[in-house]
């Protein structure tokens, strides 16, 4: 049984409450009322049951909080001060303005002992996921001595109403991930005002329905009640925990169980009221009473004492285990073997060719051999995308050492497990759907960029090229869109030496995502010993057909299924005289991070006719054309037909290559 609480356990919640309260105030902006409302769970969450080390925030072993509702941030802020974290209380002072560690939404990688980005609801609980999964992942090769540990996550009304929870809690549900906690703030308030207004669905049916171990708590404020929910849930071994907290928003204050005070600092006599009502000094703010400074800063202590433990365990491990305990610090450290490029597919010239879909799974494959740490699957289109791992086994509830995951049709909740898994670490997963589907899963996909990390997003069905599936399933300006995140790469290969070098760079990333899109139709495998070396692949752009006499008049600039079309129409052009060079650009993003010389060198500032060829808008290609450029592209919704049928009459032939590159010669 849980020793009592004292006076000090509600100086520390008041603490956390009027901590929120100063912060937003001072900022002039920011919610204060989530933390005042939660503030009794957070602190008995984070003194009593989560397992962390404050003075090594990046222990293995650790558990995972999640702070879903990532608008009420001062909640997080005040714990990880409060709790010997690197955090001040000039960082809490400084909330929300330029360059400070507390930013208005958690940022991960930017303050300490944030494990992911949320901000877009919806987000950490389904990150959680991956979170979740990884960790038995771990557990499942390396054994509960050297991880074990649970992710937390608090989660408000609006994560819940969000799609991605749904599909989340879904797949957390069927595959028995029990090390994955929520308690969920029931506060009954979203920003139009009362839940009710929009949501009025029995949600812990609905997570029962899931599978999940679902609890309740009728008064926010009872920490005997809370104490004894959480000691269930982090006792449960089978399936998933969910508690509601029927909490009030803004507890405390004159504005408590209103929308008024879920996203608006409370006014100055308003603070004056609420500290009267908690018995709270008014003066001087941020005020953090000695009894709970010290309760908080017992985690200190606590997590040393826990991590050495572990570290015992582990030095006891790799004595006796020493290949595994080699395998899971390489796991850890996600590195590559050495040889790793030399052990990746080489394909014949071959006319008729491959889908890129197709070479894509073969160098899947062949990683997978040299990287067990190496995982994924599909949004129920593994036979489409050719994302299956060959006695892989499937990753199930009764089997977490299987290496093909199943997402079933949630692109989105499959982006967001694909981010926790890899923030986790110790895996690096890829997970695949069609190229026009990214829309699914864009918030994820963009927090993946924001926050830096190895998700490998691997999309099929590219272009008009597909076919009959018609224009709902023809993406367009996709690539575009895609494109223009930060710190992505885009990589569209043209053949199928492209694709293991496209692969490779994804697995060199080790902070960021990226993106590999594939065709569903076969395209040539180019004879490398007449054109350059796929190698050209690692710089984005590179020469792969020069002219004859090596000072080209025009050049055409293709990607994927379309470098095909620029290497016969370059045929066609040196037939009549006109010195022709073929670019192939599988990814523009890395072309654009090479120095000046090298773009320079690919595509000479002198020669001004230009063609940029791809099934795809033209938006984003101006840059690498110039003013006297053409595009054969495609700034239009495509047609259900078959493939080839669609690519001709919608201008992707040699033929109108060839035109449209006279066309630019002229324009000189």
């Amino acid at each position: 049984m849980s020793k009592p609480f004292d006076a000090a356990d509600l100086s520390a919640v008041n603490t956390i409450r009027l901590l929120a309260v100063d912060a937003t105030r001072q900022a002039n902006s920011g919610h204060p009322g989530m933390p005042m409302g939660m503030a009794p769970a957070a602190h008995i969450l984070w003194s009593r049951y989560l397992k962390h080390s404050p003075s090594n925030p990046q222990w293995v072993d650790r558990d995972r909080f999640v702070l879903s509702a990532g608008h009420g941030s001062m909640l997080i802020y005040a714990l990880l001060h409060l709790h010997g974290y690197k955090l001040t209380l000039d960082d809490l002072k400084n909330f929300r303005q330029w360059g400070s560690k507390t930013p208005g939404h958690p940022e991960y990688g930017h303050t300490e002992g944030v494990e992911t980005t949320t901000g877009p609801l919806g987000q950490g609980i389904a990150t959680a996921v991956g979170f979740a999964m990884a960790e038995r992942i771990l557990a499942a090769r390396f054994g509960n001595e050297l991880v074990n540990h649970k992710t937390w996550v608090l989660a408000s009304d609006g994560d819940l109403m969000e799609g991605a929870s749904h599909e989340a809690g879904s797949m957390a549900g069927h595959l028995k991930l029990s090390q994955i906690k929520v308690i969920y703030d029931d506060n009954h308030i979203s920003i139009e005002g009362d839940t009710k207004l929009a949501y009025t669905e029995d949600v812990l049916k609905r997570f029962e329905s899931y599978g999940w171990h679902v609890l309740k708590v009728a008064d926010g404020n009872d920490l005997d009640a809370l104490d004894k929910a959480m000691a269930e849930a982090n006792a449960e071994t089978t399936r998933p925990s969910i508690i509601a907290v029927r909490s009030i928003i803004g507890y405390g204050s004159p504005l408590q169980n209103t929308a008024k005070v879920h996203g608006s600092p409370l006014s100055p006599d308003d603070i004056k009221k609420t500290k009267e009502f908690l018995k709270w000094p008014l003066e001087p703010t941020f005020y953090i009473p000695d009894d709970a400074k010290k309760r908080c800063l017992e985690s200190v202590d606590k997590g040393k004492k826990v991590e050495a433990d572990w570290n015992a365990k582990r030095d006891a491990y790799a004595k006796t285990n020493a290949d595994k305990y080699k395998q899971f610090s390489q796991a850890l450290a996600k590195e590559l073997p050495a040889d790793l490029e030399q052990k990746l597919p080489v394909f014949p010239a071959d006319e008729k060719g491959l889908a890129s879909r197709v070479s894509s799974h073969k160098v899947i494959n062949a990683i997978a051999k040299e990287v067990p740490f190496f995982l994924g699957g599909s949004a129920d289109l593994a036979g489409s995308n050719n994302t299956t791992i060959e006695q892989g086994g499937d990753f199930e509830a009764d089997n977490y050492l299987g290496r093909i995951i199943h997402f079933g049709v949630r692109e989105h909740g499959m982006a967001a497990a694909l981010n926790g898994m890899a923030l986790h670490g110790g895996v690096i997963p890829f997970g695949g759907t069609f190229l026009m589907f990214n829309d699914y899963m864009k918030p994820a996909y963009r927090l993946a960029h924001l926050m830096g990390v190895q998700s490998i997003f691997v999309f099929t069905h590219d272009s008009i090229g597909q076919g009959e599936d018609g224009p709902t399933h023809q993406p367009v300006e996709t690539l575009a869109a895609m494109r223009s995140t930060p710190n992505g790469v885009v990589l569209r290969p043209g053949d199928a030496n492209e694709v293991s070098y496209s692969w490779l760079i994804a697995l060199q990333r080790k902070n960021a995502p990226t993106a590999l899109v594939f065709t569903r139709q076969d395209i040539p495998t180019f004879d490398r010993t007449k054109f350059a070396p796929a190698s050209g692949t690692l710089k984005g752009a590179y020469v792969l057909s020069e002219a004859k006499d090596g000072k080209p008049q025009v050049i055409l600039i293709g990607t994927g299924s379309e470098v095909q079309l620029c290497v016969k129409a370059q045929e066609a052009l040196e037939k009549e005289g006109v010195a022709t060079r073929v670019v192939s650009a599988p990814s523009l993003e890395l072309f654009a991070s090479q120095n000046s010389q090298y773009q320079n060198e690919v595509l000479p500032s002198s020669v001004k006719a230009r063609v940029a060829v791809e099934a795809a808008s033209s938006f984003g290609w101006h840059r690498w054309v110039g003013t006297n450029g053409k595009f054969v592209t495609l700034d239009r919704f495509g047609a259900s037909a078959p493939g080839p049928v669609a690519m001709k009459n919608l201008g992707f032939t040699v033929e109108n290559v060839v035109k449209t590159a006279k066309e630019s010669l002229k324009n000189l």
